[in-house]
């Protein structure tokens, strides 16, 4: 059989060839005008949380409570409120999920129940928040006598922190490289000591990164807290009644037919999209500086 001729074959090339290029021209063409698209609604609502957020910046917002109706005030039980049940939050869901982490990433990949935890973890991970509070109201707020608490809203903010930092935890812990393991077991250190002094070492920047993303993520949550924490118009330290917090605040006041209330709903807006642009940043750089640092 005669082989074809090559001119044909040139033309066969050509028209592939041109046929790639448009394609791929198409693809660009509406990958750019995609992302042109997200970045513009992007900005339009960050220029319209700076327009009308900023009016309400001053003094006032950071020292004074939330006021009646048409009465000038602050947020400062709010701020409060907030910062008390993330910490909260991070603190019961970071040990425990660095710690589901490591078992994860030593002991579960040869284990059909490692399996297991990474799937039901997912779903935890990818669980609507208001769920999340609900079975936080269901199990500690109607099980103490309906008693709303900024502890319960904290409890419920936990599981959003804890999928977040055991996925982190279980995914640095299996990039440090086998040969660090074998090496400090080679000198008789003990499995935990590996851990502690070696692995988390290692993993470190990476796991404070992923601490940092869950706070950026429940600073903002709103719906766990309408049923756990409620809310409340004045200052209050007591861990175990309704506190007060920024999202529950800003959901309660940008609903209000008040002007007064309006303004410090999107000044309290601003302040936490600063506040979670602030951590993003925190952990991006973060994370940047351990590569640099490694490579």
């Amino acid at each position: 059989m005669a082989a074809p001729a090559p001119a044909a074959s040139a033309s066969v090339a050509g028209r592939l060839y041109l046929k790639r290029r448009i394609v791929n021209v198409l693809a660009l063409v509406l990958s750019c005008a995609t992302a042109l698209f997200g970045l513009f609604f992007l900005g339009w609502i960050l220029w319209t949380l700076v327009a009308k957020g900023i009016a309400g910046i001053d003094w006032n917002l950071f020292t004074r409570m939330t006021p009646p109706p048409m009465e000038e005030g602050g947020l400062a039980n709010a701020f409060f409120g907030s910062a008390v049940m993330c910490v909260l939050a991070i603190a019961i869901g970071t040990p425990l999920g660095i710690a589901a982490g490591t078992w994860l990433a030593e002991y579960g990949n040869a284990r059909k129940a490692g399996t297991v935890v990474r799937f039901v973890n997912d779903i935890l991970l990818s669980a609507p928040s208001i769920v999340l509070g609900l079975f936080v109201y269901t199990l500690y707020v109607m099980q103490t006598g309906g008693n709303f608490s900024a502890f319960a809203g904290a409890l419920a903010l936990a599981f959003i922190v804890l999928p977040v930092v055991v996925r982190t935890t279980d995914e640095m812990l299996r990039l440090v490289p086998v040969q660090m393991r074998e090496a400090a077991l080679s000198l008789g250190i003990p499995q935990w000591k590996v851990t502690v002094q070696v692995l988390y070492r290692s993993a470190s920047a990476g796991i404070v990164t992923g601490v940092l993303l869950a706070l950026a993520r429940i600073s903002g949550e709103t719906a766990p807290l309408l049923f756990t924490a409620f809310g409340n118009q004045y200052w209050n330290t007591n861990i175990f009644q309704p506190m007060a917090s920024v999202p529950v605040v800003m959901n309660q006041f940008a609903a209000s037919p008040y002007e007064s209330w309006q303004v410090l709903a999107w000044a309290g807006a601003l302040v936490l999209t600063v506040f979670v642009l602030l951590v993003s940043l925190g952990a991006r750089a973060l994370l940047l500086r351990n590569r640099i640092t490694h490579d």
